[in-house]
């Protein structure tokens, strides 16, 4: 049997554990979690997915997605494009 595990890395480095995978160039929130372009106000700390690593070990798939900030301006035209 082999357990799945995922991670989000941010950009200084620090990782934390996520529920669920994730795609390269999908928009995440700070926990991990995918956004919708349609939310209220783009002012929010969001984060795009740009590199996926997977490492095996006995019993273990991890799968590591390493996470760019996103700046005002990318986070607008995601709202109104979702881009």
């Amino acid at each position: 049997m082999t357990l799945q595990e995922y991670y989000i890395v941010y950009p200084d480095g620090d990782q934390q554990e996520i529920e669920s995978p994730l795609r390269v160039n999908q928009v995440v929130d700070l926990n991990g979690r995918p956004l919708r372009p349609s939310w209220p106000a783009p002012r929010i700390i969001a984060y795009r997915i740009c590199k996926v690593r997977t490492t095996e070990e006995r019993g273990f798939l991890r799968r590591f997605y390493y996470a760019e900030l996103m700046n005002m301006e990318q986070l607008e035209s995601y709202a109104r494009h979702g881009e």
